[in-house]
């Protein structure tokens, strides 16, 4: 099955759903103005559809492979990359002054959704250059700016982020690698990395790897950080890749999905290190690597968002094919179409509704980060500043948590043809099932949520939260009949949610981190749902019949997935006690 890029109900949810209409009408959006963001959002769709998309299997099936040091990316890969070049589709967010077309991240976001339905190992080597270009655009000297920003908002070169070393995952204060001070004011880099996305590749002529080091001098932990920039090539004559640095990919891993996209295990220095550049101060170095991932938590929640929303489009194309029993629907000859069996219409609509409550909570982030940037009054860009910190770990691990599970409903939708490779619908599943892990697992970000977001301005970022959902919930009251159980249900969500959030405030550190995973989920099936709630409203005056039927999915989300909160609230708050004396059960020694 094709995938088919679904600009409309994209647009509809910037518009109504993450503030785009209300940017537009105020001016905060002018480069947003007369139609440019469907217009961008479009031609973004049909590169999804005719040129990532239809490689997808090809990158599955094939892989990338590594020969004499050399990575050779899937058929079709740098034919691919080349029109993604072409389209200047790494400069959409990138700032104006380096060839970039400056517009805003709720638009790139959008963007993504598309690319990552269509194509999420491709997407992955873009997504880090993007955040590349935020850690230099905001961190590095102007020299280093002029040299090598033109070329990744060009997308002639790719860029890399290693962190990860083989005994320290996602404790980086167990990193190892080291940097030693040169005398032309370069620094030499040496040690190993590994899980590098696009680490080596075919591409492009040149990669420019962010590295975390140890200085000698450095203080222990992460205090004791510094960022550098180690290009594969160092710069030659007229910015042309020259000669080789000391640094090369030892290895591929051999995974689970995402096949298309290479992860490399890096080796720099081997003999008299690898040449870079400090990025920022010395030792201050993982202040501008978040700048990096932040971004990338972002759009890692977009992998999940697009891949949920292939999974989906792949099972009710199933289901309306599939033909098996009998149903009181079906009133033609034969046997009905699964489709209309009430079990697998559960399963469909759970897909979408859940898929399209992460797509809400992700774009609402998105345009947070706008606003921290485009607002003139300081309060207002600070509490937006707040508004996407509070969101962030919300939307990276809601949304990547039910790709996995939106892609596992639609194996189930096939059946035993699902279990079966021809078919895809296992692809979405295991490509999906990293995103859950990288760029900070689903787990670390429930403890930052609960241990520093939800602590924001002494707690005014959570109210404020709360308030703009208590409002839809409001005027979901006053919508009429077809609302007033939706609403009702939203409610109770919100009641758990602030009442669980009231316990972890006052409960000691170890109940709180015990209750931090499902209290994200509670805190998504809120905003979510209230997202969901405020597209129905929207839909409604538009249009009272609603044809896209998005009163019916906001209902269901409410009446079927928001009604869990009750429960998710238990576990918060009764279920830590199980959770710490778990030794005799675990069979772990105390």
């Amino acid at each position: 099955m094709t995938f088919r890029a679904p600009v409309d109900d994209l647009l509809f949810v910037m518009t109504h759903g993450a503030g785009l209409g209300e940017g537009v009408e105020s001016g905060l959006y002018p480069d947003l103005d007369d139609g440019m963001a469907a217009t961008l959002l479009a031609e973004a769709g049909k590169f999804a559809e005719s040129v990532i998309a239809p490689i997808n299997r090809a990158g599955d099936a094939h892989g990338a492979s590594l020969a004499n040091g050399v990575v050779t990316t899937a058929p079709g890969w740098v034919e691919a990359y080349g029109h993604w070049r072409e389209g200047g589709w790494n400069g959409v967010c990138a700032p104006l002054e380096h060839g970039g077309m400056g517009l805003p991240h709720l638009l790139q976001a959008a963007c993504l959704d598309l690319w990552n339905g269509a194509n999420m190992a491709f997407t992955l080597a873009p997504l880090l250059t993007f955040g590349a270009i935020d850690a230099l655009a905001e961190h590095g000297s102007p020299a280093l700016q002029e040299r090598w920003l033109g070329k990744l908002v060009s997308g002639e070169w790719t860029a890399t982020m290693n962190l990860t070393e083989p005994q320290a995952g996602s404790d980086l204060a167990a990193l190892r690698a080291r940097a030693e001070r040169a005398a032309d004011g370069t620094y030499r880099v040496f040690g190993q990395k590994i899980y590098i996305t696009y680490g080596e590749h075919d591409m492009t002529d040149n990669i420019v790897h962010l590295v975390l080091a140890r200085l000698p001098d450095a203080p222990a932990g992460t205090r004791g950080i510094s960022l550098f920039l180690v290009p594969k090539f160092l710069p030659g004559e007229g910015g042309s890749p020259g000669a080789r640095n000391d640094l090369r990919c030892t290895g591929l891993e051999h995974k689970m999905g995402i096949h298309g996209s290479p992860t490399c295990s890096m080796s720099f220095g081997d003999n008299e290190g690898a040449i870079g550049w400090l990025i920022g101060e010395e030792n201050k170095g993982l202040a501008c690597m978040f700048t990096m991932m932040n971004a990338a938590r972002l759009a890692v929640a977009l992998q999940g968002v697009g891949i949920g929303e292939r999974a989906f489009q792949q099972a009710l194309a199933f289901a309306m094919e599939r033909r098996q029993g009998k149903s009181a629907r079906h009133t033609g000859a034969g046997m009905a179409p699964i489709a209309h069996h009430p079990d697998v219409r559960r399963m469909l609509m759970t897909m979408k509704a859940l898929t399209q409550a992460a797509r809400v909570i992700c774009y609402m982030t998105a345009n947070s980060i706008d606003l921290s940037h485009r607002l003139t009054d300081p309060d207002a860009r600070q509490a937006a500043s707040e508004r996407a910190g509070l969101l962030t770990p919300v939307a990276k691990a809601f949304a990547t948590d039910i790709g996995s599970e939106v892609a596992s409903l639609g194996v189930q939708i096939h059946g035993g043809m699902g279990y079966i490779e021809e078919t895809g619908a296992a692809q979405h599943l295991r490509d999906a099932r990293i995103a859950a892990i990288y760029e900070g697992t689903n787990g670390i970000q429930a403890m930052d949520l609960v241990t520093r977001k939800l602590g924001l301005s002494g707690g005014a970022a959570m109210a404020r939260e709360v308030a703009d959902m208590r409002q839809v919930i409001a005027q979901a009251h006053a919508a009429g009949a077809r609302f007033t159980d939706m609403a009702a249900r939203l409610g109770e969500a919100l009641d758990a949610l602030q009442r669980a959030a009231t316990f972890l405030g006052a409960a000691p550190s170890e109940a709180a981190l015990a209750g931090a995973t499902p209290f994200l989920r509670l805190f998504a099936l809120a905003r979510g749902g209230t997202g969901l709630a405020a597209l129905a409203l929207a839909a409604q005056r538009e249009d009272p019949a609603d044809p896209a039927g998005r009163i019916i999915l906001a209902q269901f989300f409410a009446q079927n997935i928001a009604c869990g909160a009750g429960a998710l609230e238990r576990s918060i708050v009764q279920g830590h006690e199980s959770v710490l004396e778990s030794d005799a059960a675990l069979g772990i020694a105390s």
